[in-house]
């Protein structure tokens, strides 16, 4: 099982590069399922993984001047303070039993894990229903309101990244998409960068109260890069519409597996 998860590493960095998003929807299975590690720890391994292979991600797209630094900026700061306050202080302080009813233990791991496969179906949901956006529209302009709208979104998507652990790319492509009409592959490049600040500060907050198996965690990051180089090179030759109705029905399938693993 852990082989495999070594190979479901190489397919965080491919899904990462291919639509910007999703590393943790496939990460954080991965080291539950597979590795066998707990929640807690595996929502702590997952914000630096997907941190790291976005990184690379975003040096890359750098080059190619894809990446929307305004729009970036304004989700980023917001998001990385929730993101960061999240991992310090609510997550150390949860119980580990949240509530019980007769015999049946609601425990935090199970509600991290429910609430990120829920998160993950409305974010898919929202990228197969909504209109693929093939370039920009210059005469387009968005005032002050408008950009502390996505800051106010961009909290919310630092909260949620927080407890469950994720980059957020899956919630920050979509809105991306729906709320500024970036196009997918500006709105992917744009996420990566994004995902790289936000997770990376996320995982700071962990440090000083998880213990970390540094050498597995490095290996396991340096495969998932290995794969998001495969993922940049297959994003280039793929059509918008396709890259978002994939992210769509991706999120949407993970989440069904992750809702059938808990409750039964």
């Amino acid at each position: 099982m852990e082989v495999i998860g070594y190979i479901g590493a190489l397919l965080v960095g491919l899904v990462l590069g291919l639509i910007g998003g999703g590393g943790s929807i496939l990460t954080v299975p991965i080291l539950v399922y597979l590795i066998g590690l707990s929640p807690i720890v595996a929502t702590s391994y997952s914000l630096f993984v997907v941190g790291s292979t976005a990184t690379v991600g975003t040096l890359r797209n750098i080059k190619t001047g894809s990446i929307d630094f305004r729009t970036a900026m304004v989700f980023a700061i917001p998001s990385i303070l929730a993101v960061f306050g999240v991992r310090a202080i609510v997550i150390p302080n949860l119980p580990e039993v949240l509530f019980t009813i007769g015999t049946f233990e609601f425990t935090t791991a199970l509600f991290i894990m429910m609430l990120f496969a829920v998160v993950v179906f409305l974010a898919g949901w929202s990228m197969i229903k909504s209109k693929v956006v093939e370039k920009d529209s210059p005469e387009k302009k968005f005032g002050l309101s408008h950009y502390f709208a996505i800051g106010t979104q961009a909290i919310g998507i630092g909260v949620l990244a927080g407890l469950v652990g994720a980059g957020g790319g899956f919630l920050i492509v979509p809105a991306l998409v729906l709320l500024v009409k970036m196009p997918i592959k500006n709105a992917v490049s744009t996420s990566l960068f994004i995902i790289a600040i936000q997770s990376l500060f996320g995982f700071s907050g962990d440090l000083k109260n998880i213990e970390i198996d540094w050498p597995f965690l490095l290996t396991f990051t340096g495969i998932s890069i290995i794969g998001i180089f495969i993922g940049l090179a297959i994003a280039k030759r793929t059509s918008p519409k396709f890259l978002k109705k994939a992210f769509g029905y991706f999120t949407l399938l993970m989440a069904i597996v992750i809702i059938y693993k808990e409750l039964t």
